[in-house]
């Protein structure tokens, strides 16, 4: 089942006009279901406002948080869903009309859901090996980090990954500097620091970069930097890990030649977890 627009269908109709398919004119959340409720839902939906604004879209009066909540509650409930673990990927799209320049500046909505395996995040114990993609460059910009529908240099490079054996890839700005992962930000360790780039290098605006961020910031144990990280300082770090809102953390086993720990990624993991379980 797909939830149009506010109507329940499996057989939901979209204009070969589409905005999202012609010009990748919209904006989309990927959303973890679990325990009941979205988690994080709060931060999901100022970003998705956030986005909405910055592409210049109109957001309609009934896009509360409440709207948005009860819609793909019952998207939950007519997929079978309620009390497990779920995917959910919202996508906003302006409404057709125009070239480059819109006749209209409304927009619409469908969402999407799937079941997940696990309730909460889980460490896994598989190897995980990343290199770096080099083809092609994210801006140092803000609409680099936002969630919209062209994501074309995460496609390419995914399918870099897969033909060369890799389970990720690391993605360089226009200045050179390791921005993130193909479907995540990046943190790395040396000793107790722990170093992610700063939004000004391009990077996504991650829910749970921010949820991190938030938790190191109360800890005395480690030391948060937000720098531009350079490729010379992967193989000299203790650990790397990616973090996105369905796997939560992934930790890197291996860049090159260089192996690493998950000792503070699990330690992380822990703690964001018990995040989740008293999140709203």
């Amino acid at each position: 089942m797909v939830n149009f627009d506010g109507t329940l269908t499996d057989n939901p109709q979209f204009s070969p006009n589409n905005r999202g398919m012609f010009y990748g004119d919209a904006v989309f959340e990927t959303l973890r279901y679990s325990g009941d409720k979205i988690v994080f839902w709060e931060d999901h939906y100022f970003r998705l406002m956030a986005s909405m604004r910055i592409l210049r879209m109109q957001i309609p009066m009934q896009y509360t948080p409440e709207y948005f909540q009860e819609e793909l509650i019952r998207l939950i409930e007519a997929c079978g869903l309620t009390g497990k673990p779920a995917r959910i990927r919202l996508t906003v799209i302006r409404n057709e009309g125009g070239t480059y320049l819109p006749t209209d500046n409304g927009v619409f909505y469908y969402a999407l859901a799937g079941e997940l395996d696990q309730a909460f995040y889980v460490l896994s114990d598989k190897p995980y090996e990343v290199e770096l993609y080099k083809d092609h460059y994210l801006n140092a910009d803000l609409l680099s980090t936002l969630k919209t529908a062209n994501k074309l240099i995460n496609v390419t490079g995914s399918i870099f990954a897969e033909e060369n054996g890799f389970q990720n890839c690391l993605l360089l700005n226009t200045n050179k500097s390791v921005a993130e992962a193909l479907n995540g930000n990046l943190f790395l360790v040396k000793g107790t620091t722990i170093k992610t780039p700063p939004l000004t290098d391009g990077c996504l605006r991650g829910i749970i970069r921010k949820q991190l961020i938030e938790i190191l910031g109360k800890l005395d144990t480690y030391t948060l930097e937000e720098a531009s990280i350079s490729p010379f300082e992967l193989q000299k770090a203790d650990e790397l890990f990616i973090t996105n809102s369905i796997q939560g953390i992934v930790p890197v086993t291996k860049y090159r030649k260089k192996t690493y720990d998950t000792k503070v990624a699990k330690d992380l993991l822990g703690k964001l977890n018990a995040k989740v379980r008293l999140a709203n």
